[in-house]
């Protein structure tokens, strides 16, 4: 029987000023440490614009091996890499197409879509900065030897999504075994798209973006290896029955929560018990949590 719960929905983040990082790679050191993973929220979204490829890069550069990205779909059927279903906020759609509200995502074309300037609501020194599509973000990734954590984002507006989004990771070279046994993690705040994706390869490692009852966790647990919650709707009584439950590949399920951006939150859910940790700030959270 098909089900679902419904996500929460992020505010946009107030940007903050981070210098030109050199690179400490302090990412690298956190299994040494023993603490969560970190995931760079759509990059490291504090410090350059979201799901660009400056925010990605930027990560690279801070020692964050992990990205979380979010995938939508143009009018004419290209993947594309952005967090709302909407252009406005995170471009300059309503100066440049202004009679076309609300800027729907689907309602533009890919060559329209990759003329926007996605960079400079958040800073002049990113005037220019555009919206990736999945295959260039993917390559980025690629290059710049990282792993992806990819949301596939309100699917029930893109009809098939799942198929497509598996099809250019293929044509990418990211649905080898080194890649789905290490490198890539796909997740949806749909329970049916995950399971979708699950049906398709069931290799992959799937994550549901929610906080089910532990009433109804066995029930994810046959098409998902993760449950990866809200920080503020968890606690660790929750993330111990998750932990004690068997995912999809017969390995017990794990838990990365979000949105973390402070020192004490991030203690807070790492006292939890729980594996990762998602941030638009993850050299804040990795001192936190790494104990340096």
């Amino acid at each position: 029987m098909a089900f679902s719960i419904a996500g929460v929905i992020l505010s946009a983040y107030r940007p903050r000023t981070w210098p030109r990082h050199t690179g400490t790679g302090t990412g690298t050191v956190r299994a040494a440490l023993g603490g969560p993973v970190v995931y760079a929220h759509r990059g490291a979204s504090a410090y350059a614009p979201e799901n660009t490829l400056d925010a990605i890069d930027l990560a690279m550069q801070m020692g964050f091996p992990w990205v979380e990205n979010d995938v939508q779909r143009t009018k004419d059927g290209v993947l594309v890499v952005i967090h709302d279903d909407t252009l406005a906020r995170t471009t300059d759609v309503e100066q440049r197409f202004p009679g076309r509200a609300p800027w729907k995502v689907k309602d533009f074309t890919w060559a329209e879509i990759s003329r926007l300037d996605a960079g400079s609501w958040f800073g002049d020194e990113y005037a220019g900065a555009s919206v990736p599509s999945l295959r260039q973000y993917l390559d980025r990734v690629q290059r710049n030897q990282q792993r992806l954590l990819l949301e596939i984002k309100k699917p029930e507006l893109y009809p098939g999504i799942e198929e497509q989004t598996l099809k250019v990771l293929d044509e990418a070279g990211w649905l080898d075994e080194r890649h789905v046994t290490k490198r890539l993690v796909v997740q949806s705040f749909s329970a049916d798209s995950v399971r979708i994706v699950h049906g398709l390869r069931p290799d992959l490692v799937t994550a549901f973006l929610g906080t089910p009852t532990v009433a109804d966790l066995p029930r994810y647990a046959e098409f998902t290896d993760r449950i990866n919650p809200w920080h503020t709707t968890i606690s660790a009584d929750w993330v111990a029955a998750v932990h004690a439950l068997l995912g999809a590949h017969g390995k017990a399920m794990e838990v990365d929560t979000w949105i973390v951006d402070d020192a004490a939150t991030a203690r807070k859910v790492q006292a939890m018990g729980v594996d990762g940790i998602i941030t638009n700030a993850p050299d804040v959270v990795q001192e936190a949590v790494g104990g340096f």
